[in-house]
């Protein structure tokens, strides 16, 4: 039973692992569609929100979970409503400027920014792995950037992805301090209904239309997003981390940026070179010797990718 516990956590590990890496599968088909950033997110968080609500709905009819919120929980949701809009909106314009894959690979370095900011502000005790995965991270991205075949890359795009990977990590350590006691059902519930509603503010402000998706393959793709990378990825990450264990979950996400770089390459022709690998295997030693130095923690915040 222990055995097929574990074999089933692996596989679902692997299976969460995959589904987030195919983000840039869904976002680059639907640019090739036409569609812009925020109306690209607007319709995948829109679409995720509406599944997590029925799901709620079961819930609370079953009398299991009610949507109602305290005055601090309603702060801390929207303290990460915000973090993770800006965490996703960078990542998705990141990929107007740089290679899919390459960008999965930097946003990556969330982990290590987590333990950096841990250590620097929360007095967590600086470990000789922390600081060996730091510097293993920062030869990665240098070796990302300057390893474009054709020069380097995009300094816009190599910015706009480390300011997601370091909103992603404040909003993991939002999450773990937080005095929030809820189902990651109920987060998303709240965390996905504020990013539908800032992204479609931020078309507004930055005075882009929302567009409809503009044909049947825009609708898949737009369904991709919702149900893959997020429905399902967050239903196999619960089964990965109850049978398997929540740190090697985490090493066995190192699929994620693998997934996506190698949809860049073969999906869309995105370069590639012997440094640029150099570079990924750096970040990916560098995430993995931080997992492996920490004690079995949660990482429900991955769930929302």
């Amino acid at each position: 039973m222990t055995l097929n516990r574990k074999l089933i956590g692996t596989v679902c590990a692997v299976g969460a692992a995959v589904c987030y890496g195919t983000n840039p599968l869904g976002a680059l088909n639907l640019y090739a569609e036409g569609m812009n950033t925020p109306s690209v997110l607007f319709y995948r968080f829109g679409l995720a929100w509406v599944l997590i609500a029925l799901v709620m709905a079961f819930k609370a009819l079953r009398g299991k979970e009610s949507l109602r919120v305290t005055r601090t929980e309603f702060r801390t949701l929207t303290a990460l409503g915000l973090l993770f809009i800006a965490s996703s909106l960078t990542l998705y314009l990141s990929f107007h400027h740089m290679p899919a894959g390459v960008a999965s690979t930097i946003l990556f370095t969330y982990p290590v920014m987590t333990a950096a900011i841990m250590a620097l502000f929360f007095q967590e005790k600086i470990r000789l792995a922390t600081v060996v995965s730091i510097a293993l991270a920062l030869a990665g991205v240098l070796l990302l950037y300057w390893g474009d075949p054709g020069g380097a890359l995009s300094t816009v795009g190599v910015v706009l992805v480390l300011v997601s990977a370091l909103t992603y990590a404040l909003y993991i350590i939002v999450v773990d301090k937080s005095p929030l006691r809820m189902s990651s059902f109920k987060i998303n519930f709240y965390v996905l209904f504020y990013c539908a509603a800032g992204m479609a503010l931020f078309a507004l402000l930055s005075g882009q239309h929302l567009m409809l998706p503009p044909s049947p393959r825009a609708w898949l793709w737009v369904s991709w997003l919702a149900v893959v990378p997020a429905i399902m990825a967050l239903v196999m990450m619960v089964y990965a981390a109850k049978y398997l264990g929540s740190t090697p979950t985490a090493i066995l996400g190192a699929l994620e940026p693998t997934t996506a770089v190698l949809i860049g390459i073969f999906v869309f022709g995105e370069p590639f070179s012997i440094r640029l690998l150099i570079g990924i295997v750096l970040i990916l030693s560098a995430v993995t010797l931080i997992v492996l130095s920490k004690t079995d923690r949660t990482s429900a915040p991955v769930e929302q990718r």
